[in-house]
């Protein structure tokens, strides 16, 4: 497959398309492949879901918190037709995933309920078509293609997730309610391939706005857009390529940790836990389940503080939030790792860049910085000077979430 615009390459830099799922050429080339996978067939529908960045509250939406994502204009796609033997066909064109590429199973139903194996790239997929809310559901073959760097932090897994969602509901649809089905893709991920993760990477994917983030109350699932349109500011994401495994141990460690945190408080979840009661109990409490809480809790202010910062256009604020999210992530969540810490302090050591953080679930992938346009080409070289790998570049901007294409 021909390597599409909107992606980058290793030591790369890549400015992105303002809106729309990416350049025209990614779609026709998926749809060749298409027609190679499945001589005589044609295609008659193309969906697209993006990944996301989250600007800043990281670890905080499965304590009921406040995250501050937006949606990419890399995404993965989806495209297809109905078929009528009741089989779903399937080819990933991802590289990074698991053999075998090419996947068969019968579509869901009382007789047949679906379960999770190899390979298992499939197991997003199966897991969407179990929990889809509509149905019977025909059969289809499909191609999908993402742009969405695997392992990066920028939610490959849940852009993918979506996008199979908003596929069947082009062949079978549903009522439309945007809250459930980011709902539904979330118990996939949780159910199919063991990740429990919180509710924003599928709610950024079904639910983006361009031209905006999107406040996220992971509690009551209110959503507020925060417009980001100032043509001075540029966001910039450098992928450290150290890629990230979250279905290891330290994930579901620290959703542990939090939630003995909150119940050592007498509360449900950190999002009602004060930092001075948290204080208040530190002599009670395990000193790393400690730590974690501290993060949770300064995370959830700090990623309202930041809302209200960037809705008043008050960079250096937000910039300095990002900076102490960063360092909170790293010192107290111990989700970071070297090459990122690199890449943030490589960020922060130059004129006209306002913060730089981790993003994503930690131990490898991504970090995102605010930056002024005027700064970007000095940052991107300092950063390829003194990272000790090789980093990608994005230049990115607010996307439209999930979405149908035209053929």
């Amino acid at each position: 497959m021909a390597e599409p615009r909107d992606g980058a390459a290793s030591g790369s830099i890549m400015a992105e398309p303002r809106d729309g799922p990416g350049p025209r050429a990614f779609l026709d080339e998926t749809v060749r492949i298409f027609k190679e996978t499945y001589p005589g067939s044609e295609p008659t529908i193309a969906v697209a879901a993006p990944g996301r960045v989250n600007l800043i509250g990281e670890h905080t939406d499965y304590n009921q918190g406040y995250v501050l994502p937006m949606a990419l204009p890399m995404v993965t796609l989806v495209v297809g037709c109905v078929t009528t033997d009741g089989i779903i066909s399937l080819c990933t064109l991802a590289k990074e995933a698991d053999d075998p590429k090419y996947v068969e199973f019968p579509v869901a139903s009382e007789g047949n309920v679906l379960t999770p194996g190899l390979p298992k790239w499939a197991n997003y997929v199966k897991g969407v078509v179990q929990y889809y809310r509509a149905g019977p559901l025909p059969g289809f073959k499909a191609v999908t293609a993402s742009n969405v760097p695997l392992g990066g932090g920028l939610s490959s897994s849940a852009s993918l997730e979506v996008a199979i969602y908003t596929f069947l509901q082009q062949i079978c649809p549903d009522d439309g309610d945007l809250v459930e089905k980011a709902l539904a893709c979330q118990k996939a991920e949780h159910t199919f391939s063991f990740v429990p993760c919180g509710i924003m990477d599928q709610f950024i994917s079904v639910m983006g706005i361009a031209g905006h983030a999107l406040l996220i109350d992971c509690r009551s699932l209110e959503v507020t857009p925060v417009p980001i349109s100032d043509p001075s500011l540029v966001i910039l994401i450098t992928n450290s390529n150290i890629r990230h495994h979250l279905t290891g141990s330290e994930y579901p460690a620290r959703r542990q940790q939090c939630l003995e945190a909150a119940k050592a408080l007498g509360e449900e979840s950190l999002r009602d836990v004060s930092m001075a009661e948290l204080k208040a109990a530190k002599a009670s409490l395990d000193a790393e389940v400690y730590r974690r809480a501290h993060h949770v809790i300064s995370e959830i202010k700090r990623t309202t503080e930041a809302a209200e910062a960037l809705k008043s256009r008050n960079y250096r604020e937000f910039g300095k939030l990002m900076v102490q999210s960063h360092n909170s992530l790293r010192d107290d969540y111990n989700v970071s790792c070297r090459e990122l810490d690199e890449l943030v302090a490589a960020a922060m050591d130059g004129d006209g860049v306002y913060g730089s953080r981790m993003t994503g679930g930690g131990f490898g992938g991504c970090t995102v910085t605010l930056l002024e346009a005027t700064a970007v080409e000095k940052t991107m070289q300092r950063i390829k000077d003194k990272y000790s790998g090789t980093p990608a570049f994005y230049i990115t901007t607010p996307s439209r979430g999930a979405h149908v294409l035209q053929l």
